[in-house]
């Protein structure tokens, strides 16, 4: 998505295309059930919370969570904050534990918000971006009730009630998505540039319903922007590198990689590494050696931090492994795009 997306949807006929939903009918019928069901499986969501945990940055911030449900995937150490929510079930409202009081409000039948200019430090919204049909005035709005320097913090991941998600959401790639919420935050003229972290390709909690399938644990994205203004006092938000772990000491990692030679264990995480096979490549060869040993661990924290990394740098979502190339003595990336890459070269 490029800087003239907006401008080339304007059209109204367009506009309404993109924004369209396969159900159309009032979300009001649609969210009256209560769905006390986890959106993310537990892994991401404890992602979501030490996100929000390390972005948060005021002291006793007043916080808006915006289209709300019965959790808000807030940290301990601000549940004792105010904290509103704005939903439109009133019953899983009610039993969202962390919230200070609520307001029963569509943002699809109205986008403005029923708050005064600067009331909160902070507005978060978590895996409902999606449902959005006017997302520009809701993002406008959420910078008009923030204060000067206050944070909008958007998360979102794959997962969707794909008959109440937009088109354009529903059709675009999770890399297309990112993209078009970045936009959005641009296009409104209220936020400094937007950040985005990712945090993708983990394992999924063996107990999660979901774990015979083999796939990876939920993606977690969050693009989020500060309202222009703050004051001088407030400490700035961390540069989010990794919410994963913090980086290694230089010196013990240089002592493991000088010992890989002996040990084929990953310095990044200590795991056994795994002989791979290098494929034949009768276009160019990449390596001379008949096979090298690769981290297939996807706990690794150098793996972990790789789709952030990734994506902060190039703008595509991958990551890269650990590989050691026991010919020559020498430690390098190898990319990947998905957790599965590479594995069907594993011969030991």
């Amino acid at each position: 998505m490029h800087d003239g997306f907006w401008a080339s949807i304007r059209n109204t006929t367009d506009h309404q295309d993109y924004f369209s939903r396969i159900d159309e009918s009032d979300d009001a019928i649609f969210y009256n059930k209560e769905r006390f069901v986890s959106h993310l499986d537990s892994l991401a969501m404890e992602t979501v919370v030490d996100l929000i945990g390390q972005l948060v940055v005021e002291d006793n911030p007043v916080m808006l969570d915006l289209m709300a449900s019965w959790d808000s995937h807030i940290p301990t150490r601000l549940q004792s904050c105010r904290i509103t929510g704005l939903g439109l079930n009133e019953t899983e409202l009610k039993n969202n534990q962390v919230l200070s009081d609520y307001v029963i409000h569509d943002l699809n039948r109205d986008g403005r918000l029923p708050f005064s200019n600067g009331s909160f430090d902070v507005v978060l919204n978590t895996v409902s971006v999606d449902y959005l049909v006017n997302p520009i005035a809701v993002f406008r709005e959420a910078g008009r009730v923030l204060k000067p320097g206050g944070l909008f913090l958007v998360i979102f991941s794959n997962r969707m009630f794909p008959d109440k998600a937009v088109k354009i959401w529903r059709e675009s790639s999770e890399e297309e998505r990112i993209l078009l919420v970045e936009n959005i935050f641009q296009e409104t003229g209220s936020f400094d540039a937007p950040e985005v972290f990712i945090s993708k390709g983990r394992p999924r909690p063996r107990d999660d319903k979901y774990a015979h399938w083999g796939t990876p644990s939920d993606p977690v994205y969050a693009v989020y922007a500060e309202k222009p203004g703050k004051t001088p006092s407030r400490k700035p938000r961390p540069a989010i590198l990794s919410i994963m772990e913090s980086k290694m000491n230089e010196g013990v990692l240089e002592h493991k990689k000088r010992q890989i030679h002996k040990t084929l264990q990953c310095p990044h995480c200590d795991e056994k590494m795994n002989k791979w096979a290098v494929p034949e490549n009768p276009f160019e060869a990449t390596w001379e050696n008949e096979f090298l040993y690769i981290c297939f661990n996807d706990n690794c924290s150098y793996y972990v931090r790789g789709w952030d990394h990734v994506y902060r740098t190039t703008s595509r979502i991958a990551s890269y492994r650990f590989m050691y190339n026991q010919d020559k003595d020498i430690c390098s990336p190898i990319p990947v795009p998905s957790s599965k890459a590479l594995r069907e070269s594993i011969i030991g």
